[in-house]
């Protein structure tokens, strides 16, 4: 008798399965993962080495002046014993990270309050100020670098080419000092400070409080996306693909969105992730200057009296931001693009 053959379905090489997608997602994720502990871990030593290294005592900043005699002294001495800060950076560091395996982040040397709870008040403000932010940065720098790619060496392109120079050499409080003379004290259009009316807390009251510190700080970072979008796609639109997809008769706008867009995103997402710091320093100038209450103006006030607990906890949530943001970015190049491998 004759067997049947039996029919071996196989991929083509070179075509994983969504299960083997997912498998290799998941590897990448771990190593990943395992890689940014290890980096955290000495972020953490070179944060708290250099917060504890810099000039100041923070005890006796709370002693004024005029009082600081030979009994101001002994209560300086047992307070830092208290504490703990009369110990070596070493064994300081080592009590701090047990703690902080645990979630206690230590309390704040001026207030006596949970690090963890003082930013736990401070970062909404700050992710809804930062994130709103960042959807203008892509709404002014996506459609600009685009009209420049696709009309380059002409007046669109000039212009463009302007605004995302202005964006990046004027500083972002300059901006914001303009902006409150002319539509706060002239026109009175928009409020100049805080998040919202304490005497009338409404949502368009928060909208209104939101739209110049967003705004200024959205346009601060759209410069440098508007010429990685322009960069990426004057490469893209040279390509072969692209006068395929023409010669075919595609219409222009598919040919751009659809197809010379997508491939330059991978730049874009790159510069994105890595923006996340430049976000927060514009974030701490642009809270300053309106009184935003974000974890911006609570830094500054830490740094000024030197709360080294509050001033760890804050670089460390900046830390996992980073680090996130990245994270995310290398696992999106596979959406964006299938080509990629994640290995």
């Amino acid at each position: 008798m004759r067997r049947r053959a039996r029919r071996v379905h196989a991929h083509p090489p070179g075509l994983l399965t969504v299960r083997g997608v997912e498998r290799i997602l998941g590897a990448y994720l771990v190593r990943r993962l395992l890689v940014n502990v290890l980096v955290f871990f000495l972020i953490t030593i070179a944060i708290f080495g250099l917060v504890h290294k810099t000039p100041g005592d923070p005890i006796a900043m709370q002693v004024p002046a005029d009082q600081l005699n030979s009994g101001s002294a002994e209560f300086i001495a047992q307070k830092r014993h208290e504490l703990g800060l009369d110990q070596s950076v070493v064994v300081q560091y080592w009590h701090w990270l047990l703690n902080a395996l645990h979630g206690d982040l230590g309390y704040s040397l001026l207030n006596g309050r949970a690090v963890t709870e003082v930013l736990g008040e401070r970062i909404g403000p700050t992710v809804e100020l930062m994130g709103v932010a960042l959807v203008i940065s892509l709404l002014v720098a996506i459609p600009l670098g685009i009209a420049a790619a696709r009309r380059r060496n002409t007046v669109v392109d000039y212009s463009a080419t302007v605004v995302s120079l202005g964006s990046v050499s004027i500083p972002v409080f300059f901006v914001a000092l303009i902006a409150i003379y002319l539509f706060t004290l002239k026109l009175q259009w928009l409020p100049s400070s805080g998040i919202s009316d304490p005497t009338a807390p409404s949502l368009l009251d928060t909208v209104r409080h939101l739209v110049l510190p967003a705004l200024i700080l959205g346009f601060g970072n759209s410069g440098p996306f508007m010429r990685y979008v322009r960069s990426s796609m004057i490469t893209e639109l040279q390509a072969d693909y692209v006068r395929t997809a023409e010669a075919k008769g595609a219409p222009p706008r598919r040919v751009v969105l659809r197809h010379a867009f997508r491939n330059s995103l991978i730049p874009l997402l790159t510069v994105v992730a890595s923006s996340v710091p430049q976000l927060l320093a514009g974030a701490v100038v642009i809270e300053q200057v309106f009184a935003w209450p974000g974890m911006g103006q609570l830094a500054v006030s830490s740094v000024n009296q030197h709360d080294y607990s509050v001033i760890i906890g804050f670089a460390l949530l900046i830390a996992i931001l980073v680090l996130l943001s990245n994270l995310l970015a290398d696992v999106l190049y596979t959406l964006v693009d299938p080509r990629v491998r994640l290995r």
